[in-house]
Parts: C-alpha cells; structure tokens; sequence
C-alpha cells in the first residue's frame, strides 16, 4: 500500500509501508530558552526539501523512511509530529509496517530522530545559549538546523549543493532515492547494471570537450556568478572549479538541468524507470546507504541520476567507508567536545581544523562542502559561504564583497554571536526567505524548486 501524492511532485513521492506501525514517544530534552517547536526545527535549512524527506504542511509531520538497527537493508517508514498528549514535551514518532520492533531497532529509530532534529542534550544547551544572545531567535524558537538522520546522508547532500541549480539539486537527492529502490528490488548489483544500456563512446568523447570549455570560462567568471538560494550557489572550491559543469552564469538558470557534461537528452534510461517496477509506481526509497552505493560503475551512477562529475566523489566516499579508509564514527566521536566554558570557543575551533584537515583528505570535499558538512555536524562557529552570501551582505547590509573577502565582512557583522556566527547569520537568511517566498513550513512540496534567483528577483519586483 501507498501514500497519496496529489502533488503530483518527484520529490513528494511517498515510500512503499505495508501493515500495522508501532508509536513511539520521544521525550525532548530540558533546557532550551523558548518551546521546541517541531515546524521550525525541521523548515529550518534546505535540506528538509530533499529527498527522501516530505514536510506535511497540513498535517504539521515530517515522513520519511528510517533504517533499522537489525537489519540495515530494511527502512520503515516514519511519521514525526507533536505528541497529542504532551504537547511541547515529547514527540509522536509512527512507525509503519511494523508489526513489533525490538529495543533495539526502537532505540536505533529514535537516535536517528534525535539527530534530524538536533535533540541531545548537548545541542539543547547550545540552543539556549544562542537564544540567550538573540531575542529575536528565541522568539522564534529558532536554533536547530535540520540535518539527516546519518553523518553520510549530511555528506552527500553536502556534495550535491554545490555549483548548481536548487532544482537539479532536488533532481539529484530524489534520483538517488530512486536508485536505491531499484537496488532494493534486483538481485544483485549485475542484474542491475545489466539493464543500463552502455554509455557512448562519443558522448564521452562530447562531454570531455563540454567540460574543458567550461574549465577555460570558470575562470574568468568566478566572481562575478550569482549563486541561486539555499546555500546551492557557486562556491570557492578549487577542487569544484575544475568540473563544474553547470555554473549559472555559464547555463540558463531556467532550466536546471545542467550541461551536456551528464545532459540525459540523448541517453533512452526508459528500461530503469521504476513504472517499469510492478508495484513500485510513484515510489521512492530510502537514501542509499555506502554498502549500496560502493560497489556501483561511476558512469552508470552520473547518467542514471544525473550526477555529472558528483558520481565519483559519491562513489569514493562510498568505496572509503566500507573499506575503512574512512571513518564517520571517529569524525562523529572527535565532534563531542566537554570543556570549562572558558576555554570552549579554543577548543570548539581546535576540533573543527582537525576535523577540517580530516575532511579534506577525502577526494572532492573542498572548502565549501567541508564548511557545510561540519555545520551538519554541529559547528555554528563557521559560516559557509558562497555567491548567495554576498548577496545577502549586499542586498542587506550594503557590504561589498567577493569570494576571498566575504569571510573578513562576515566577521565584522557576526562575530558578536561567537561561537554561533552561522546560527545568527541563518537566521537573518533565512527569515529572508520566508518574507520573500512566503513561510516555508507552509510551503507544498511542489513548491520547492521555486527557491531559486531567479524566482527571488520576481518576488522582490512583486
């Protein structure tokens, strides 16, 4: 059985759940200056619009699917809202399909939850703190930033917002959920790549030429693009600048489908559409896991969900956890910091440039996504910063800056708020977004690809 999807929309797609579900109750933690409140935590940063997750806008619920501790093939699909019973004190966490769930998979349900939301102890502390320092934010109940229930989903997503349209960014997150079903339901990765047809000598061939253009206009474009919105502007990577394929000022911003560097207008993908699936219509999966995604061809990957040059970084990152080259459990374990409030701030920043240095041993993550990927893990200190940034500073403060100075701007106006600069700073963008587009919590799903520059510059003409 599925959910409706009356939208109509790729990334609204509902996930396949069959039978009873099991309520779970999840206490929120003490200590936050101003109520939790469930819309604000989830409608708090872009990446709540990408799949596999779906806000309810009526319903005021977050559904999505969540992986079990037993086994970690299987996702059940989750429905976060408010306690009924105690409002403001415990979430109602519905899991469907679920006829009994062990401890086990209950505890593991509940910890991904906790890390959506930022609901630990520890990130209640932080948030009190921040709202201590700003009364408008705490009026709010503004101070958690939406994350993915793993520190992989984060990554990945973190290499998706980078140098392109918000649309394609979407395009890209729904695809890989799509990819993951169809990996759920063949026998075997074979019998999958069997059915994707081979990848043209010439198409390579074209799409070689496309890029090195693209290399050669990169650099006499880099500071004068305008980014679209949602943090998905062109950044200051050098390890993006060498295939960034679809940079707007290159490509029209209208469009959001990229170049012909991974364009899909000549390839038939017919055979893997998932209507060809029986039973699996208007269906997506879970985010792929890196078990799912290493073993998997790169080209097959950037054609098939549209990556472009992404598809390998995706799929190293992939190889590096499961051969244990990398390790999320000892760049989460290096995050828990417990320090005398004195020599917190030192200390917060000595463990970001560890971790920093870190990230960066990993191929692709240049300084935009490493920013990004540290802010999911809980670093405010830091603001990652891009063309949609010094727009902001532009159109709100009336401070001109570029790539190489907008951090010595950032300073200047945030700096107050150490360590929560991002924290202050996001607020301020994203209250923006929510006056120009409208309050984003009340936003349908269909709706999301409209975060883009080009509908901004309409709503301010409007």
């Amino acid at each position: 059985m599925a959910l409706p999807n009356p939208t109509g929309d790729p990334a609204a797609r509902p996930q396949l759940h069959v039978g009873p579900r099991v309520e779970l109750e999840l206490l929120l933690p003490p200590g936050s200056a101003a109520p939790f409140d469930l819309a604000a935590a989830v409608c708090s940063h872009g990446l709540f619009m990408m799949a596999p997750n779906r806000w309810d806008p009526a319903a005021r619920a977050l559904v999505r699917p969540l992986r079990l501790a037993s086994d970690r093939s299987v996702s059940l699909l989750a429905r976060v809202s408010a306690h009924p019973a105690r409002p403001g004190t415990a979430l109602l966490v519905a899991v469907e399909g679920a006829g009994a769930l062990s401890s086990l998979d209950q505890d593991c349900i509940l910890e991904q939850v906790r890390r959506m939301l930022r609901l630990s102890e520890e990130d209640g502390a932080a948030v009190a703190e921040f709202q201590a320092m700003h009364t408008a934010a705490r009026e709010a109940g503004f101070g958690r930033i939406f994350r993915s229930p793993t520190l992989f989903e984060d990554m990945v997503k973190c290499i998706l917002l980078c140098n392109c349209q918000w649309a394609r960014t979407l395009s890209m997150a729904t695809a890989l959920c799509e990819l993951q079903l169809e990996l759920r339901h063949s026998s075997s990765i074979e019998d999958f790549q069997s059915k994707t047809p081979p990848i043209r000598e010439r198409e390579r061939k074209h799409s070689k030429r496309q890029c090195v253009r693209v290399k050669l206009e990169i650099r006499f474009a880099e500071d004068k693009l305008e980014g679209p919105t949602l943090s998905s502007g062109t950044s200051n990577d050098s390890t993006q600048s060498e295939t960034n394929e679809d940079l707007p000022s290159l490509h029209s911003a209208a469009s959001g489908t990229g170049s012909k560097c991974d364009s899909l207008s000549s390839f038939n993908t017919s055979e893997l559409s998932l209507n060809n699936v029986p039973g699996l219509e208007n269906c997506i999966g879970d985010f792929p896991t890196p078990e799912e995604l290493a073993n998997l061809d790169e080209d097959l990957l950037a054609k098939r969900c549209s990556l472009g040059y992404r598809a390998k970084r995706i799929v190293m990152l992939a190889r590096g956890i499961v051969e244990g080259k990398v390790s999320l459990q000892k760049l989460e374990e290096m995050c828990k910091i417990s320090v005398p409030a004195a020599e917190e701030v030192s200390t917060i920043e000595s463990t970001y440039e560890r971790l920093n240095i870190e990230l960066s041993a990993i191929s692709g993550f240049g300084p935009f996504t490493r920013a990004n990927v540290l802010m999911c893990m809980g670093f405010n200190h830091t603001i990652p910063a891009d063309t949609e940034t010094i727009r902001h500073l532009k159109q709100i403060h009336k401070r001109q800056s570029t790539i190489s100075s907008v951090h010595h701007e950032l300073d200047k106006i945030y700096g107050k708020y150490s360590p929560f600069q991002f924290l202050a700073y996001w607020f301020e963008l994203w209250g923006f977004y929510n006056k120009q587009f409208g309050k984003i919590s009340d936003m349908e799903p269909s709706n999301y690809r409209l975060f883009t520059a080009s509908h901004l510059r309409k709503a301010k003409k409007n």
